[in-house]
């Protein structure tokens, strides 16, 4: 099932997510049946004002105008970036999950400017079990304006239509309201508390876990 994306601010005005693939091949694994195999080329989402694409070495700059903000950053799970370098090892990390098998990171390419305003992905993906992890994060000057949640219904629609994910996973800070909020409006479920998860800013913290079934998706699109 293909889910109608909508623009933001009219929930009734939608385009139909494009699938398209590009990017450096990867070796499929013959043991894998066909359903749990990456696809052969990066795959490009695109949304009403978005284009979800696979990060490169030149968003490092964008990256780290996003990752170097470490109040808009301080529930996101990881230390916020200091050097540029560092934002090109994000990079590099980000890029890295499509080759190796684990997932996608896509950024999110604003077609107005084409400005990269953040990104989102599918990582940790079990695929004898049929699940992965999902993780977001925007600049702080575009949040509120709908960007996430445009790009987040072409991911997991994505997850659960490509990939036949059964099960995506979203683990965030208790107190990540904005995160939380997000989730819940996607139809993710409170499942309970991952005590002391994550470790950051020098000390542990606890982390909410959310799920999202695909049949609960494919009903929310009914």
């Amino acid at each position: 099932m293909q889910r109608k994306i909508p623009a933001h601010g009219d929930s009734r005005s939608a385009v139909t997510a494009a699938v398209k693939f590009t990017g450096r091949d990867v070796q499929p694994d013959a043991t894998c049946p066909p359903f749990m195999k990456m696809h052969p080329s990066f795959p490009v989402l695109a949304t009403p004002r978005l284009r979800l694409r696979q990060i490169r070495s030149s968003d490092a700059e964008a990256l780290f105008a996003i990752h170097s903000d470490a109040e808009w950053m301080k529930w996101y799970g990881v230390d916020p970036v200091t050097e540029l370098r560092q934002a090109d090892q994000l990079a590099e990390l980000f890029a890295s999950w499509f080759p190796a098998g684990t997932g996608y990171r896509w950024g999110l390419e604003r077609l107005a400017d084409r400005r990269l305003i953040g990104t989102c992905g599918l990582f940790r993906w079990n695929k004898s079990w049929h699940n992965c992890v999902i993780g977001y994060e925007v600049a702080r000057d575009c949040q509120g304006q709908g960007y996430m949640r445009e790009a987040l219904t072409a991911v997991l629609d994505y997850g659960f239509d490509v990939m036949h994910l059964h099960r995506i996973q979203a683990e965030t800070h208790p107190d990540n309201i904005a995160s939380i909020g997000l989730a819940t409006r996607l139809g993710f479920r409170f499942e309970g508390v991952h005590r002391e998860q994550a470790f950051w800013a020098g000390r542990y913290h606890d982390l909410n876990c959310y799920s999202l079934l695909a049949r609960e998706w494919h009903q929310s699109a009914a």
